[in-house]
């Protein structure tokens, strides 16, 4: 995990753990300022869901893309998480522009959306055909502040969905999963960042298709395998054996 600073000179954080505490303790893995947050203000701990954020009792005043958040949340790579005045850009230590794209079969293009999750159109999915334009310069116009404005496109091309800066802003700029980019080959789950728009690409057609693999048959069960091992059947037998002919030796002597 990286994190950007939005609004302040502070240098990128990283951090490879899978819990991160954050707060104005010095005991803290990030530490910020008083006046921004308690003492151990929150935590985001890495499962299998993810990124998980969790909120302690000494935190108050956490937002995650401008929307409150009283006690845990999911966070995604992309995501602004602001503690008081401190605004942090989460991002994915990966590159989406160094991974490899992703082809599927054109009949499978009609299932592939996107879902705004915070800004003006939060709450609208926006399907996608053969390309889907926003901005000043598509179908769907996108808010931004002090007058800046830009377009991106999601386009179809050699079988691979693209992402294409049309009209970039000089304060906005573009950004995937967090990471600053002009164009490149998305893949499902990725979170697309204009200012405060903040759309997520729901693509079940892309996802691979689960192997299926079929259980090994189970042994063949034989009905003497119940009575245990054969020593101890032989065991049964000699003890048996053994009683009979004392009984045997008993009554020979009485009578």
């Amino acid at each position: 995990m990286r994190i950007e600073f939005s609004n302040s000179a502070r240098e990128d954080f990283r951090w490879e753990q899978p819990l991160l505490r954050i707060g104005s303790a010095p005991d803290n893995d990030l530490v910020l300022a008083a006046h921004q947050a308690g003492s151990h203000h929150l935590r985001i701990q890495q499962d299998r869901r993810g990124w998980v954020l969790q909120v302690l009792p000494q935190g108050n005043r956490i937002y995650v893309n401008a929307r409150p958040v009283r006690e845990c949340a999911l966070l995604r790579p992309g995501d602004i998480l602001s503690v008081g005045d401190c605004r942090m850009l989460l991002r994915s230590d990966d590159e989406p522009t160094a991974r490899a794209p992703i082809s599927v079969p054109p009949l499978e293009r009609c299932i592939v959306a996107l879902r705004a999750v915070a800004g003006p159109l939060s709450g609208r999915v926006l399907p996608l055909q053969d390309k889907l334009e926003l901005g000043s310069l598509g179908r769907y116009p996108l808010e931004l502040p002090q007058g800046e404005s830009a377009s991106l496109r999601l386009v179809w091309r050699d079988s691979q969905l693209w992402l294409e800066t049309m009209q970039a802003s000089a304060r906005y700029p573009l950004r995937v999963n967090g990471v600053v980019v002009e164009q490149v080959a998305l893949q499902p789950g990725d979170q697309i960042g204009l200012a405060m728009h903040r759309f997520v690409l729901d693509a079940p057609g892309m996802e691979p298709e689960p192997e299926i693999t079929m259980p090994e048959p189970a042994p063949e069960h034989l009905p003497e395998e119940d009575a245990g091992p054969r020593g101890e059947v032989w065991w049964l037998i000699v003890t048996a054996a053994v009683l009979a002919l004392g009984i045997a030796l008993i009554l020979l002597v009485r009578f």
